[in-house]
């Protein structure tokens, strides 16, 4: 009966502990929101910033919905303040989680919650700066003179953020292949043997999740491979060691 109330106890405690990061992580989201929020205009703007360059002079954005002009910038400016607040948050999953770890779990944990936002930004900002620019370039002038573009700002916001995704995750490939490799999962040598069968795998996945053409396609699946050999190469030095059979002599 002392055990079931002790592990009742413990559980409440840390359904408390729980509630408390979520409330810090949340709260530090909405502050830097409140404080974004008299320029959530000007993020917007910068946002769109990559289609309105390849526009025609005079040409601006649309808006179908009565409330969307007010609603799609306050959604822009909210995801800017969650990637400010984003090392706050993860201090909080680090805090949280920290004290059932044991020491080399530790030491693993925190790089690789370093390595998994670095690279996720990194994707998105390779995205925001060199993918756009070439994708709205390229849409630009293949289109017929007889069209007029007049982008919809709620799916422009969509497109972006199923792009920011698709090249953050894809970012994360060096990640991946190292934690396979330490946690035995999959071995080194085979990682290397089946080098062909990814990179096809990197055409497909980029053929699904971009828009269906040929240059955003490519875009993604070549960085894709290349991280995937960069996590190769990383993961030299964290594979597990087999253990090599001594000869006993007679």
């Amino acid at each position: 009966m002392a055990d079931t109330n002790s592990l009742q106890e413990t559980f409440v405690s840390h359904l408390i502990e729980l509630r408390q990061r979520l409330m810090k992580a949340m709260s530090a989201i909405l502050v830097f929101f409140l404080g974004l929020m008299p320029w959530s205009g000007k993020i917007y703007d910068l946002l769109a910033h990559p289609m309105m360059a390849t526009l025609p002079p005079g040409t601006k954005m649309i808006a179908t919905g009565v409330v969307t002009p007010f609603l799609v910038p306050l959604k822009v400016t909210l995801l800017v303040a969650f990637v400010i607040a984003l090392p706050i948050v993860l201090y909080q999953a680090w805090a949280f989680v920290a004290p059932g770890l044991y020491a080399h779990e530790k030491k693993l944990v925190l790089p690789v919650i370093v390595a998994t936002t670095g690279l996720f930004l990194l994707g998105m900002a390779f995205c925001y700066f060199f993918v756009f620019n070439t994708v709205f370039k390229f849409i630009a002038e293949v289109s017929p003179s007889s069209i007029t573009p007049a982008p919809d700002i709620e799916q422009y916001l969509s497109f972006v953020l199923t792009m920011f995704v698709a090249f953050g995750t894809t970012f994360e490939v060096p990640v991946i292949v190292v934690l396979l490799v330490r946690f035995g999962v999959v071995s080194l040598a085979k990682l290397r043997e089946i080098r062909p069968y990814a990179i096809v795998g990197a055409f497909v996945v980029s053929a699904v999740v971009t828009p269906p053409d040929v240059t955003s396609q490519i875009m993604l699946a070549l960085p894709m491979c290349l991280l995937y050999e960069l996590g190769l190469l990383c993961a030299r030095f964290v594979a597990q060691k087999e253990p090599t059979s001594e000869v006993v002599a007679d």
